[in-house]
């Protein structure tokens, strides 16, 4: 009888362990949309000029998420269309978009000049920045996060285009890299991963 019991008293403990391990202790954690970079031991610096002439850090934007693309003015689809999305979702919002902040990297300093990126940034969001440097700083910036890019000959020596790394790096307001969003993930995925940083305290 009194193995019969503890037979019993047995099965009714595991019963009860595994009923506990099917319930959830709280409500469980968002993933990102895009790569989650958390605790990513790169894509910790960022020191270039902007577009005013002013010198920039990410320490800048401290408080804000910040969303930076590496890209050239004269590219002729993937830059647009991703600073064009990064506007969107800062529009879409409303008075929470004051908080995310667009950054432009220029990897083409010989033909991005100054007055050519504020021009460029304004037709997206007058509140982005465009950041460059000489080529020499500008190959580090990229080599700090991982980015790659290379100049491909044109017709003519001005002609030239650049293959680059197709993706943006978003921080969260504490300034750490948290997301690699990949190029044609959408809006919707940028806004997601966005809406999540912005709710972090």
């Amino acid at each position: 009888m009194t193995t019969r019991r503890f037979a019993l008293a047995a099965v009714t403990a595991l019963a009860a362990l595994t009923l506990a391990g099917c319930q959830k202790s709280g409500p469980e954690k968002q993933a990102f949309k895009g790569v989650d970079l958390t605790g990513a031991e790169y894509a910790r610096t960022l020191n270039l000029t902007d577009q005013d002439g002013r010198a920039r850090s990410l320490a800048d934007f401290k408080g804000k998420v910040v969303v930076v693309f590496f890209g050239y003015t004269q590219c002729p689809d993937v830059c647009p269309t991703t600073m064009a999305e990064v506007a969107e979702v800062k529009r879409s919002l409303g008075a929470e978009g004051d908080k995310v902040q667009g950054v432009f990297v220029t990897i083409d300093p010989e033909r991005d000049t100054a007055q050519l990126l504020q021009a460029y940034m304004a037709s997206f969001d007058p509140t982005f920045v465009a950041l460059r440097g000489s080529i020499e700083q500008t190959q580090a910036a990229a080599k700090e996060f991982k980015v790659f890019f290379a100049k491909v000959p044109g017709k003519t020596p001005e002609t030239y285009t650049m293959d680059h790394t197709a993706a943006s790096f978003i921080f969260d307001k504490a300034g750490r890299v948290r997301v690699y969003a990949r190029y044609g993930s959408g809006a919707q995925a940028l806004a997601d991963d966005i809406k999540l940083l912005l709710a972090e305290q």
